[in-house]
């Protein structure tokens, strides 16, 4: 995918402090167009009832399907969950963000997520790994476990270590912050890509530096990069099954702030490129546009932890055929809506179909 150049980033943030300007930055990637077809699309579904609670027992002729506002028929169906015939095929990964918050917050969370695991004796529910994000890139466990007290001991071994990311009070480590978050999650979702099912990644972090604001004015070469990874990430989600939730450990010390809801201003799919902002790329906006929650207004985190793994107790599994682009990175927006009354359904909000794809010139 399009990576970011923290050279770059730093070059404009020099640049655009205060009074926006043009800054003519490195030559972009080249983007060389993807010879694969989309095809069928995949959706993982969970149908909330009024109550927040997953609604299970639905059928095929329950759900209709919208791709750019046109119905389009459902050629694959199942149900799966733990209320339904078996326990699905969803394993749930945790990732420990250490490289977006300050040190009392990760130690914090640490305590909290080993106290999670430990509950029930150990006995977790569902397979799950830990995978922990420091200033030195992700470190991916490979292996997901429903036994909690070995993660326990995992993150033992794994002590947080003092950052080393430089000028991390200013816009500097904050453009270091972001480049080292997109290409931890770009690293994930490479990785699982390759793996079976659907999985739940829960990003345990109040957020990446968001980059966007009034006084920051782009170039279209770096608004063409920006779309350039949008669309590589969400391309790379999607094909991962991934379902990504943002679990802010600030809880309600965030609650009211610009970073609890900014976010939401970005939710829209971009179409393209002339629309892009670093904020597109927000872990909260790829959380919502992935099928995953953004849930930042409890200090429990353990328990935030459980009620992402309930979206995997029922949910639905329906594909369907993407219908022709007309080229190359066209946004396809998806809703999916269920024929009962007060459901809310969660999934995907859309793809792009022909996506490119980026290589080094």
């Amino acid at each position: 995918m399009t990576r970011f150049s923290v050279v770059w980033i730093l070059l404009l943030w020099a640049a655009v402090p205060l009074v926006p300007q043009q800054v003519v930055p490195p030559a972009p990637v080249v983007a060389a167009a993807s010879t694969e077809g989309d095809g069928r699309i995949r959706l993982d579904v969970v149908v909330r009832d009024k109550s927040g609670g997953a609604v299970a027992g639905l059928e095929q002729h329950d759900f209709t399907v919208f791709d750019n506002k046109q119905p389009q028929p459902i050629v694959s169906f199942e149900a799966l969950g733990r209320t339904a015939a078996g326990d699905g095929d969803a394993q749930a990964i945790v990732v420990i963000d250490e490289v977006n918050s300050g040190f009392q917050t990760v130690t914090y969370g640490r305590q909290q997520i080993k106290k999670f695991l430990r509950q029930d004796g150990g006995k977790l529910g569902r397979p799950l790994s830990i995978d922990i994000l420091s200033d030195a890139g992700l470190s991916i466990e490979n292996t997901p476990t429903l036994d909690g007290n070995a993660l326990a001991t995992y993150m033992d071994q794994h002590p947080t270590g003092l950052r080393v990311v430089r000028r991390s009070q200013g816009v500097y480590g904050a453009a270091e912050r972001l480049d080292i978050s997109l290409r931890a999650l770009e690293q994930l979702a490479a990785y699982e890509e390759k793996q079976p099912g659907r999985k739940l990644v829960l990003w345990v972090s109040p957020g990446w530096p968001l980059l966007t604001g009034p006084h920051i004015e782009l170039t279209s070469k770096q608004q063409e990069s920006i779309f350039q990874s949008v669309v590589a990430l969400s391309t790379g989600l999607r094909r991962a099954r991934i379902a990504l939730y943002a679990v802010d450990p600030l809880g309600t010390g965030d609650a009211g702030s610009l970073r609890s809801f900014y976010y939401e201003q970005f939710l829209k799919g971009v179409a393209a490129a002339s629309q892009a902002q670093f904020a597109n790329l927000a872990l909260q906006v790829l959380a919502v546009q992935s099928g995953g929650r953004v849930l930042n207004s409890n200090n429990d985190i353990g328990g935030e932890l459980q009620s992402c793994l309930r979206d995997a107790h029922a949910y639905y599994v329906l594909s369907y055929e993407g219908p022709a682009a007309d080229g190359p990175n066209e946004y396809h927006a998806i809703e999916v809506k269920v024929d009962q009354p007060q459901a809310k359904v969660q999934t995907r909000t859309g793809y792009y179909a022909q996506p490119t794809r980026p290589h080094t010139p």
